[in-house]
């Protein structure tokens, strides 16, 4: 089978021509000259190896291989407008960390989706997996605890994190290694601020379980103080040496953000402020 070589520079010049059946016409609407068409039309034929268009002096008809490029080709435009002007119906993608989708999210997801018309996808990810789906365009935005900041992602960020231990009863922070530790995953800021770890660890992938686990009185556990709800009956203390955390919204470097990302950014900045 003859290879084709179809130079994409003079599709333009055919499908006007074709639409109009006029190359005077075709010329006006491209600004260029009529000649300027014509050849262009021949080149593209030379290129396919196939005539598209049958010409004369008052009259312009299109061969049956033009006909059906021309078919192809509007088919082909409304695919791009669908895929650029019909982007306010598209699906979102959102990466998330666990404790951020269960305490916080879940009201945003809320008002967001008041719109019958959009849709969202969100997936909780550790740290490291938000920040490469980002990378490679699988996520639209990532909600996080880290300011990512490079040539292909901005963050802002949303609201502060204090951190706080909590416990079922009363207990000196300073033997916090004298009770079971109940922790998200090993790199839990109670391995990082006490120097003598406790001899049972309980570590559970949940955040929502590790309150659960503390409130029933199974160990103690530091935790974001936004997890805590009214009615939770535990013991709270600040504690010195933790670090300062922020809930950040990362996004790539679009030059203006696309609907509706722009909208869903636009209520989540809200809901922060207030």
């Amino acid at each position: 089978m003859r290879e084709v070589d179809l130079d994409y520079r003079y599709l333009r010049a055919f499908i006007v021509t074709a639409r109009h059946l006029n190359f005077s016409r075709a010329a006006d609407e491209l600004n260029i000259a009529q000649s300027a068409v014509s050849r262009q039309i021949k080149l593209l034929e030379e290129g396919v190896g196939q005539q598209l268009i049958i010409r004369s002096s008052k009259k312009v008809i299109l061969t049956e291989k033009g006909q059906s490029l021309l078919s192809l080709l509007e088919k082909f435009e409304k695919d791009i407008a669908n895929v650029f002007l019909g982007q306010v119906n598209r699906t979102l993608r959102v990466g998330i960390l666990h404790g951020l989708l269960e305490n916080w999210f879940n009201d945003v997801i809320t008002d967001y989706c008041k719109n019958k018309n959009l849709s969202i996808i969100v997936e909780v990810q550790a740290m490291e997996k938000l920040k490469e789906k980002l990378l490679n365009g699988n996520y639209d935005l990532v909600f996080s605890t880290e300011n990512i900041q490079n040539e292909l992602v901005s963050s802002l960020r949303l609201f502060d994190e204090k951190m706080v231990l909590i416990s079922k009863a009363e207990i000196n922070p300073k033997d916090a290694s004298e009770y079971p530790w109940v922790m998200y995953n090993e790199n839990d800021n109670l391995m990082h601020l006490y120097k003598k770890h406790s001899r049972q660890i309980i570590a559970v992938n949940s955040i929502t379980a590790v309150v659960s686990l503390v409130k029933k009185g199974v160990g103690i556990a530091i935790i974001p103080d936004h997890l805590l709800k009214p009615g939770d009956n535990v013991k709270t203390y600040d504690l010195k040496g933790l670090p300062k955390a922020g809930v950040f919204i990362s996004t790539l470097n679009f030059q203006v953000l696309p609907e509706p990302l722009k909208g869903l950014v636009e209520l989540i900045k809200k809901k922060a402020l207030n």
